[in-house]
């Protein structure tokens, strides 16, 4: 019997984080989730288990309540990286969790990347 969409969905994400985690020991953790709606991003210190900075399209500042197109996770990617910087975060790793590097998804790491943060 065929795997559900969900299904598969999980079994990639923890495939992709746990690769991550073997390679990128100590480093802290870009986690992007993406909806339909909004897109948003974490940067996670795994050690400690704390969220260092956030950012989204759901905050009312950034003005991209309900757009998620690939200007809006440019400029949510954007924002993170200056985030990180005033949190003294200056590299990271991507966690792409399970979906694709392409899109919106890869528009957030290069807009972070062009900002100064290291992925």
């Amino acid at each position: 019997m065929a795997n559900s969409k969900r299904k598969l969905f999980l079994k990639r994400r923890l495939r992709v984080r746990n690769k991550l985690r073997k390679v990128n020991a100590g480093r802290v953790r870009l986690s992007v989730h993406r909806s339909n709606k909004n897109i948003s991003v974490q940067l996670i210190d795994d050690v400690n288990g704390v969220t260092l900075a956030a950012a989204s399209t759901l905050e009312k500042d950034l003005g991209l309540v309900g757009k998620c197109n690939v200007d809006a996770a440019t400029k949510v990617g954007t924002t993170i990286a200056e985030r990180a910087r005033k949190a003294g975060v200056t590299e990271a790793y991507f966690d792409r969790g399970g979906y694709l590097f392409h899109g919106r998804v890869k528009a957030v790491a290069d807009a972070a990347r062009e900002a100064g943060l290291k992925i």
